[in-house]
């Protein structure tokens, strides 16, 4: 069964690189970034790691936790650090999950009940576990992305969804198609023209169901 936008993610506790994590616990009151890959040591995903240890500062400012799973083991995943970090220049500094016996990939849909590691394994084995979930404070899944294997993530458009949904989060607003942080928002139709400029200000009427105003602080 696939997780769902705002079905409450899959809590499970497991082994990382920082020690055995409950994941709902290690969530506590910040959004939550779940990213995951289907091997170590693969190219892709060697850049892919890099690109979040490098952006870590940015998800900080966010509050937002970030965390990857693989369903290699913690051994090869700590081993597997120290070329993630040669090629980034940066420090790996949140968690990878170990999930060498698919229970989280199964839990969160990323593959069949029936899945197993066959000896001798490639990546190819595990292909549809390349996926994000952006989870908020309540534990709901906000965001999901599926990538397939030779397509490598774009973490710039990852942090614009982030902003969207943290700044959408509880408001009777939405973000426009390429919209990022500064630009106009669209107010919600649960609100009348009156409604909307007492609570926004000015409004820009393109359409009687697309209005658009300042970012509210």
């Amino acid at each position: 069964m696939s997780v769902r936008i705002n079905d409450v993610a899959p809590n499970f506790t497991a082994d990382s690189t920082q020690g055995r994590i409950t994941f709902h616990d290690w969530i506590g009151d910040s959004y939550a970034i779940l990213f995951s890959h289907p091997k170590d040591f693969t190219p892709v995903c060697t850049t892919e790691f890099g690109a979040v240890a490098r952006l870590q500062d940015e998800f900080k400012k966010r509050n937002t936790k970030v965390a990857g799973v693989s369903v290699d083991s913690v051994e090869d995943h700590k081993k597997w650090i120290a070329d993630i970090e040669k090629y980034s220049g940066a420090k790996v500094d949140f968690p990878i999950f170990a999930d060498d016996k698919l229970e989280i990939s199964k839990a969160y849909g990323m593959l069949p009940a029936d899945a197993y590691l066959p000896d001798g394994r490639t990546p190819q084995h595990t292909a549809t576990v390349r996926t994000v979930f952006i989870i908020g404070p309540d534990k709901k899944v906000r965001v999901a992305l599926i990538y397939p294997m030779s397509v490598g993530r774009n973490f710039a458009e990852i942090l614009r969804a982030l902003d969207a949904v943290q700044k959408t989060d509880g408001a009777p607003i939405a973000t426009p198609a390429d919209w990022k942080v500064g630009d106009d928002v669209i107010v919600a139709l649960s609100l009348n023209d009156d409604q909307a400029r007492e609570k926004f200000g000015e409004l820009n009427i393109h359409l009687p169901y697309l209005r658009t105003t300042k970012m509210p602080k």
